[in-house]
């Protein structure tokens, strides 16, 4: 796999049992890298790494709840005491909470999406963060959505925690460009075939939305590439 543009290195990619998370973690296998992959689900977990090995690729699993601030300590020791630098770090795992007008949101569910939208991603980065400037070329995709970016009702708590993770991950961004080689990018997946959507939109024919390969190899292309820090995507059909 030597002629591969992504040989010899190491990405991580969260919610990577299922839908974006997992074609993007083959799409990053087929192209040589390493791929850590992280979800809650075993099972799940353990059929995305046989589909990279079958291809060729190359993967490990980290079984965990992103919402155990702990767990996401004793991942990255593994992984630090293992390889020397993360060159890829994907920031997909998030939860879309119920859909519900401002004043109906539950408090504690509110908490609980907040936790995982943000609160974990905040803390994979921060405990990754020596691994990432330790790269030549480091990448940081967040997986947003356009309810980050323009107000849609019903949608606050999750657009919200969109809106919350592209100012986080673009402040990262902003700190470490001018003393590290890492770069940040937010990506806008539109209407893509997922299980979450399918919770958005039950009476939605599946077949009329792109499926979830779609926004991997738009991935793939992005870190590929020589785009700049803070670079913004959306991937249409």
């Amino acid at each position: 796999m030597t002629d591969l543009p992504l040989t010899g290195k190491l990405a991580l990619v969260t919610g990577a049992s299922r839908g974006i998370g997992a074609e993007t973690a083959k799409a990053l296998g087929a192209a040589g890298a390493h791929v850590i992959l992280t979800a809650r689900t075993t099972g799940a977990l353990e059929e995305v790494e046989e589909a990279i090995h079958a291809a060729g690729g190359s993967a490990t699993i980290a079984p965990l709840d992103l919402t155990d601030g702990e767990s996401i300590g004793r991942l990255a020791g593994a992984v630090t005491g293992r390889w020397q630098a993360l060159d890829y770090l994907v920031l997909n795992a998030a939860t879309l909470g119920s859909l519900a007008s401002v004043p109906a949101i539950d408090a504690k569910e509110l908490a609980r999406l907040l936790t995982l939208n943000i609160g974990a991603q905040q803390a994979i980065i921060a405990a990754f963060d020596p691994m990432l400037r330790a790269s030549s070329d480091a990448r940081v995709v967040a997986v947003t959505s356009s309810v980050g970016a323009k107000p849609r009702a019903y949608w606050a708590a999750y657009g919200a925690s969109k809106a919350a993770l592209d100012i986080l991950v673009g402040c990262y961004g902003e700190e470490m460009k001018n003393i590290s080689a890492i770069r940040t990018h937010i990506v806008d997946p539109g209407a893509t075939r997922t299980a979450m959507r399918a919770r958005a939109f039950p009476g939605e024919d599946p077949a009329t939305v792109k499926g979830p390969e779609v926004v991997a190899q738009a991935i793939l292309n992005l870190v590929t590439s020589d785009a700049p820090s803070g670079h913004r995507i959306r991937v249409e059909a």
